[in-house]
Formats: C-alpha cells, sequence, structure tokens
C-alpha cells in the first residue's frame, strides 16, 4: 500500500473512531443517522470495531512485508470490517427509547 492511500485511510479510520466514541459516552450520532439509528451505543461500538479493523488494515498492508502474514492478517481485517458493518446494523435495528430525528 502506498503512503497517499494510507494517510487518508488513517484519517478515515480516525474520525469513525471519534464518532463511535462520542456516540458509546453520549449517546451522540451524527446528524444524517440520527433517523435511523435507534441504539446509539450499539452502534458506537461497531464504529469502534470498523475503525480499528481500518487500522488492521493499514498494519498489514504498509508494515507487515512477510508473503505468509500478509493474506491472513487482511483476510482476518476483512472479517472485521464485516462484524463491525453488522455490529452497527444491529444499532440501527435494536429497539430503543429514541424520539425521532432528536438527541436521546
Amino acid at each position: 500500500m502506498e503512503p497517499y492511500l494510507a494517510m487518508p485511510l488513517a484519517l478515515l479510520a480516525l474520525l469513525i473512531a471519534a464518532s463511535g466514541v462520542a456516540a458509546i459516552t453520549r449517546g451522540w450520532v451524527l446528524p444524517m443517522n440520527r433517523r435511523h439509528v435507534r441504539a446509539p451505543r450499539v452502534y458506537g461500538w461497531g464504529q469502534l470495531v470498523l475503525a480499528f479493523a481500518l487500522c488492521w488494515q493499514l498494519v498489514f498492508g504498509l508494515l507487515i512485508s512477510d508473503s505468509g502474514a500478509r493474506p491472513a492478517g487482511t483476510l482476518i481485517g476483512g472479517t472485521m470490517l464485516l462484524a463491525g458493518l453488522l455490529v452497527m446494523m444491529v444499532g440501527q435495528l435494536a429497539g430503543g427509547n429514541r424520539k425521532d430525528g432528536g438527541t436521546p
């Protein structure tokens, strides 16, 4: 992976992680997602898993040059990406006591 691809990906992972921490600690979700998210804390955990998976992909794409470890690492990272997306989907489908479009 080239550094010009890694820098935006690292910034994206940082922003997703910050949004996940805000959802877990305060129940705050980005305004464009407020209508859809019913359980903001579960959604935040999914965002943290997704951010960790992006960082995992960065490590195995940039730093690990062993030919045997790189495919296994990227496969694990892809699995974590899917797990994070599934947890975020559960946060959208799970019941909660949020009002339409409002903050908790």
